[in-house]
């Protein structure tokens, strides 16, 4: 995406609003919060409840979800890759990946509602449809936008500080759609959308239309400042080294390596707790805590509450999170929350189906859990500027679009491993919801709790071992320094 008649990102409609050269609130709140909030808004709504949509509502096939989740997997890692790379070879006044962030608009937005339209009754052309809307979203909608989103954090400035606040706020925008996810729209599925298509189908265009008017906010309200740097240097070709230099330089750095590996570990646990959680509160739970009049009912009102009971902790954390981090650095700021996190998770596994031992460990790891969700980005960019200090080359389009990857293929990895299990332990789609704790066999209800609660708890004790070895802040202002007065002197 090469822009030659550069008047074009000059025009009104397209001009940046940015014109500071350090990060103000107006580009915090629009650019990296409001944004990236509506545009991941059906990312979170999935997360939670396309498993439960697909499974109790469409009543797909357990072995063609797992299948169709597996396979999808290979798309969405190639279409990342690619993302990532075309990235790195955009050149526009615009920088190089907003205008990714201005296609997305159209892309993301249309990708977000294909599942819930479902135009055919014959149960292949629906499994043929649903194939090609899933694909739509998480291998071409979803990759553009989430690698151009993730980029955006390292080029919109070289300050730290500033750095470590836009990368919080991006995550405070993901984690505030998981919250829609799991707090209010399991809600309104268990009230109101019930299995109801036509329903599913009106939710999801709203959430559309706002993603869409989301994402041009987004583009409005961002800079790319550190892409400016390069923009007059006469070896401004290092910048856009190749995919193979840039693979050998990201694959020979151990930092590099530490963070995608805590990355994986954290986000894929992650994702198998969330396609797990609707579940988990079905037929784990004693939903009679509520007294509702049916059980069926009840479940999405313990999603909501374990949903919330584990957003507060993580809400009040994202006022110290940053400050800690500036005084005792990332390592030992996220060091101490996994453990955190593991105590919690163990709590949590010991409450069996007693809600409130469950919400208190879920909180705690919720807790736990924040430095890495608000940091990581931040980590992640910090790695980068290393990389192009020791090798004189920027990695962003690399890092990133692997990074976007492992992000957008946790999800249906993980669902495709949570949905083998279900099948391997014998789970019953025709039971009923209002059974609560009886409408499953002992060996489902066991296999539901060990994906909810243990294998992110483990997962936590692994990223607490590679943060502990991740040193690269460690001597980074220096060698920030020494990159600037590189490209200074590249343009004189």
């Amino acid at each position: 995406m090469n822009q030659t008649k550069n008047g074009l990102w000059n025009s009104p409609p397209l001009r940046s609003q940015v014109t500071a050269e350090d990060v103000r609130p107006p580009e915090m709140l629009f650019g990296y919060l409001i944004g990236p909030f509506g545009a991941l808004l059906a990312s979170g709504i999935f997360t939670s409840q396309l498993q439960n949509y697909l499974t109790n509502v469409l009543k797909l096939d357990l072995g063609f979800l797992t299948t169709l989740q597996l396979l999808s997997t290979i798309l969405i890692v190639a279409a990342n890759l690619v993302v990532g790379q075309l990235i790195e070879r955009t050149r526009t006044l615009a920088g190089k990946a907003r205008p990714w962030i201005l296609l997305s608009a159209l892309t993301l937005s249309v990708a977000s509602v294909l599942m819930f339209i479902v135009p055919f009754a014959d149960r292949t052309a629906r499994m043929v449809w649903i194939a090609i809307a899933y694909n739509a979203y998480y291998a071409v909608g979803f990759p553009i936008y989430n690698t151009a989103n993730s980029t955006l954090v390292p080029v919109s400035t070289r300050n730290s500080k500033q750095r470590s606040t836009l990368a919080s706020l991006t995550n405070i925008a993901s984690l505030g759609v998981m919250g829609v996810g799991s707090m209010i729209f399991p809600t309104l599925v268990s009230m109101a959308l019930k299995e109801d298509q036509h329903l599913w189908f009106v939710a999801m265009l709203g959430v559309a239309i706002f993603t869409a008017l989301t994402i041009l906010l987004q583009f409005r309200f961002t800079r790319e400042r550190v892409t400016e740097e390069s923009a007059g240097a006469e070896k401004a070709e290092k910048s856009s080294a190749s995919l193979g230099e840039q693979v050998k330089a990201v694959t020979s750095e151990k930092s590099w390596w530490l963070a995608m590996l805590f990355y994986v570990a954290f986000q894929w646990g992650g994702a198998m707790k969330n396609g797990s959680m609707t579940f988990f509160c079905q037929w784990v739970l004693d939903n009679s805590f509520f007294n509702t009049a049916s059980l069926g009912d009840a479940w999405g009102m313990s999603q909501s509450l374990l949903a919330v009971l584990g957003a507060i902790p993580m809400a009040v954390a994202a006022v110290f999170v940053v400050p800690l981090a500036n005084k005792f650095g990332k390592r030992l700021t996220c060091l101490v929350g996994m453990a955190i996190g593991v105590a919690g998770g163990v709590i949590a596994g010991l409450g069996g189906s007693n809600i409130i031992p469950v919400a208190i460990g879920i909180a705690l790891k919720c807790l736990g859990s924040s430095p890495a969700c608000y940091l990581i980005l931040a980590m992640l960019a910090d790695v980068i500027d290393h990389i192009e200090y020791t090798r004189g080359i920027r990695t962003d389009g690399l890092t990133m679009s692997v990074y976007s990857a492992l992000m957008v293929a946790a999800t249906p990895v993980c669902n495709a491993i949570f949905s083998g299990i279900l099948n391997a332990s014998g789970y019953d789609q025709s039971a009923d919801v209002a059974l609560n704790t009886l409408g499953q066999s002992a060996a489902v209800n066991t296999a539901i709790s060990v994906s909810y609660i243990w294998v992110e708890t483990a997962a936590y004790a692994l990223c607490a071992v590679l943060v502990f070895l991740w040193t690269v802040e460690k001597n980074l202002p220096a060698e920030q320094a020494a990159i600037v007065e590189r490209k200074k002197g590249a343009t004189q």
